[in-house]
């Protein structure tokens, strides 16, 4: 069930004043559809958005999403909350964050979480509109006690953005850092140009802006959202989505690119990363955004996206239900560039393995018509070019293309030729280069409407949303040059 006109009015309205009727034709509506996802994070009912409070506590991993869960638009937002034992398997724990303070009353913001010894601690942007729909944007905390029970602190952490800067300011992010705890945020000037402020606190409470946080002289467009901060073998790591930034400064097709910077060490007092690299995609496919990190007790250092991007319609939307998070990934770097491998956990919904090899050569069809929730590895040795189509149907006339060039290395994602075409005006290829002359990994998911495809053991990642008919559920591969093998698995449902 859909409605064809959201007005503000609409999208606005009160999470109490929806009927039980409407959200039982909503609610029936996404059941039907054969897009729905068996181990990736998937609204219930509406939009999901940017992952919130990705964090350890309790002997529970939690995950909260940004969710307005009434149509696939973009309206008052809460965050809906999640939990787990093995980071693959969630448990529902309703919503966390709904928009019902005076300082989130238009809307419950992105934001972060930290456990501070008995208590997790939530950090947010609220957002508020006053009569002339002038945003007012309020930096607000809340703790979660053990039992999940949630409080809202009623003061805001930050009441307001610092001189010289616009109501863009959002998505807070806590860490704990030499002795202290500090806040990144994503923030605008008066100038409209994009920035990440630094602010300190020894109570989590009272905060002082420490400035601006230094890690490149390129501009980064008219504003920065989601930047997180983490450090690997002790290198500072920024992830962060710069809107509007210079193509020539960094080549992206997505309306809004997810990226990152390494550094060789980080500064506090100065709020300088040293040595950064170059500013780097840091996802090739065609719906990543707004990742969020952070550092487990374990030491690895774990991250989760959005499946989607702002400002663009997706197919689903006229089922009344859009988006997914993506698969969990652990972070790891290699000769100063990061690396992102889906986490082992991942390994445990593997059932029915089927092991396949030959030469490449004319079109060879390594899976039938069975559903398309599976994980697929596959090595292709160095001198060799061909296609791999996924989502295919019978005659492979609509797939989801991979060709690959491993002589040149060079590897295209070609989705023109899906069922259900969709955001075209930002392109409908992908590229990708790696070592050239070397053979070539390939981990790929597939589960229903979405692929993740990570290339030598994580050194790029492609994540991209496609939409196949019912039937769509072949793979199918070509080419020339050598010997391949591979493993394909069935993967159970984990939702």
């Amino acid at each position: 069930m859909t409605i064809n006109e959201w007005t503000r009015a609409l999208r606005y309205q009160s999470y109490d004043s929806w009927s039980i009727d409407y959200l039982e034709k909503l609610t029936q509506s996404v059941q039907q559809s054969t897009w729905r996802m068996a181990y990736h994070i998937q609204p219930k009912t509406g939009l999901l958005n940017d992952p919130n409070g990705f964090s350890f506590f309790n002997g529970r991993w939690h995950l909260f999403y940004q969710a307005y869960p009434f149509g696939p638009v973009h309206g008052l937002k809460s965050w809906y909350h999640l939990s787990s034992t093995n980071l693959i398997d969630w448990q529902d724990e309703g919503y966390g964050l709904l928009p019902d303070h005076p300082m989130d009353s238009h809307g419950v913001y992105s934001g972060t979480a930290i456990a501070v010894e008995d208590q997790l601690l939530l950090a947010y942007t609220g957002n508020v509109r006053d009569e002339n729909w002038e945003r007012l944007t309020y930096q607000m905390g809340a703790w979660m006690d053990k039992n999940n029970q949630i409080q809202k602190i009623n003061q805001p952490l930050i009441p307001a953005p610092p001189a010289g800067y616009t109501t863009h300011f959002r998505d807070p992010q806590v860490i704990r850092y030499a002795d202290r705890y500090l806040l990144i945020i994503g923030a605008q000037t008066n100038q409209e140009e994009g920035r990440v402020l630094v602010y300190q606190s020894d109570t989590l409470t009272d905060w002082e802006l420490l400035g601006e946080l230094q890690f490149t002289d390129q501009s980064l467009g008219f504003m920065v959202e989601c930047p997180t901060l983490v450090f690997i073998d002790e290198k500072p790591v920024l992830i962060f989505c710069p809107q509007g930034m210079d193509k020539n400064d960094l080549a992206y097709q997505n309306i809004y690119p997810n990226t990152y910077i390494v550094g060789e060490s980080f500064d506090l007092e100065t709020l300088t990363i040293h040595n950064p690299s170059p500013i780097q995609n840091l996802d090739e496919g065609f719906d990543l955004y707004a990742t969020q990190g952070f550092c487990a007790p374990d030491g690895r250092i774990l991250s989760v996206g959005w499946a989607g991007l702002p400002e663009i319609e997706y197919p689903t939307d006229r089922e009344g239900w859009a988006h997914s998070l993506s698969l969990i990934r652990e972070l790891s770097l290699k000769d100063n560039r990061l690396y992102q491998q889906p986490v082992k956990e991942y390994e445990n919904l593997r059932q029915n393995v089927q092991s396949f090899n030959g030469e490449l050569s004319d079109l060879t069809c390594i899976k039938g018509n069975q559903k398309n929730t599976y994980e697929l590895e596959i090595d292709l040795p160095k001198a060799t070019t061909g296609t791999l189509y996924l989502f295919a149907d019978q005659t492979n006339k609509h797939h989801l293309a991979l060709h690959f060039d491993t002589k040149h290395g060079k590897m295209i994602l070609d989705r023109s030729q899906t069922d259900e075409p969709f955001a075209q005006a930002f392109g409908e290829t992908r590229s990708v280069d790696f070592t050239a002359n070397q053979s070539l990994q390939l981990q790929i998911f597939a589960d229903q409407s979405i692929c993740e495809i990570f290339v030598n053991n994580g050194e790029k990642v492609l994540t991209s949303r496609v939409f196949p008919t019912e039937n769509a559920h072949h793979l199918f591969l070509e080419g020339q040059g050598g010997h391949y093998e591979g493993n394909i698995w069935n993967l159970r449902s984990a939702l």
